[in-house]
């Protein structure tokens, strides 16, 4: 892989010295950084297949490449991994490669989990669910005693554990996590939880709520004023869900009111400097609104009042 500047150039074997007559352009060091990146991404690439398990030279479906979600979870502690480690020893030796992929504390997507699952029994599995809800209750109460980081980890495990075929239980442990992250201030990844809860049980009103909560937290109106609708769909009675529905309209028209100002300032300075030129200005040209049509006319003034916009 050639990776080089003008003047110099660098190779995985071997390094020529610089020309030093020649100076490197703006674009030369862009080329060379974008070059270097790729060239570690490469390496990084290389390592993971040589290290990860399913690289090891198993050819059975279980040997596939390691897939991770984009979102990589709660990494446990040194601690944390080596309970976990005697959770997965109790497993039958038929699931011995994915025991030692969960002890990594790695999250995997559903669909590696699902290839995975199909060499299990029927027993496994529900051993499997068994030790997720121990998992899960482990999590509970770390939770309760506002241990949210041990509690975001052990709902990580659990989901690690339990078979996706399990969709129910799975959102739950999705929408526990949510809360977890939410104390530790992880909120998009929180909020990215809630939806993969949604995603396994659409009727999942508590993992609904929480996410419009975290919607409007990170000031994403729009979206969680249509969750909060979603939560009145199936709850008529929820207060909580009424309120956010007649508070939100009007903060939301607030704020665009705010974002089109901004806009048309913006513009108007842009205007202003494409005018400057031929001694003209924005004032130069006064824009009147329909109320009917709400639609603009715009007419040129030839000795502008400065007050017109």
């Amino acid at each position: 892989m050639d990776m080089s500047w003008r003047g110099a150039v660098f190779s995985w074997g071997a390094r020529t010295e610089p020309d030093p007559a020649a100076e490197p352009s703006v674009s030369d060091i862009t080329g060379f950084c974008s070059r270097l990146q790729c060239g570690f991404a490469w390496i990084v690439q290389s390592d993971r297949q040589n290290e990860l398990p399913g690289r090891r030279g198993d050819q059975s479906p279980r040997g596939g490449f390691l897939r991770l979600s984009g979102d990589s979870g709660g990494v446990g502690n040194e601690e944390n991994e080596t309970e976990e480690g005697k959770e997965a020893a109790e497993l039958e030796d038929s699931d011995s490669e994915l025991k030692e992929e969960v002890c990594t504390g790695a999250e995997f997507d559903d669909d590696y989990l699902r290839e995975v699952e199909k060499e299990l029994t029927e027993e496994e599995k529900e051993s499997r669910r068994q030790q997720s809800f121990t998992l899960k209750e482990t999590g509970n109460s770390q939770f309760k005693e506002k241990n949210w980081s041990e509690a975001e980890d052990s709902y990580s495990k659990a989901l690690a554990l339990c078979p996706v075929c399990y969709s129910r239980e799975r959102a739950v442990l999705f929408s526990n996590r949510a809360a977890a992250r939410l104390h530790l201030d992880m909120k998009d990844q929180a909020i990215s939880d809630c939806s993969r809860a949604i995603d396994l049980d659409p009727n999942y009103l508590r993992a609904l709520l929480r996410r419009a909560e975290l919607y409007e937290q990170t000031e994403k109106l729009d979206e969680a004023l249509e969750d909060y609708k979603k939560v009145l769909e199936r709850d008529p009675s929820h207060s909580g869900a009424r309120q956010a529905c007649v508070r939100l309209p009007p903060l939301i028209q607030e704020r665009n009111e705010k974002l089109k100002e901004e806009m048309i300032g913006k513009l108007k300075d842009l205007g202003n400097m494409v005018l400057r030129p031929f001694g003209l200005s924005t004032n130069n040209f006064q824009v009147n609104q329909d109320p009917n049509s709400g639609s603009y006319s715009i007419n040129f003034v030839q000795t502008p009042n400065n007050n017109n916009k």
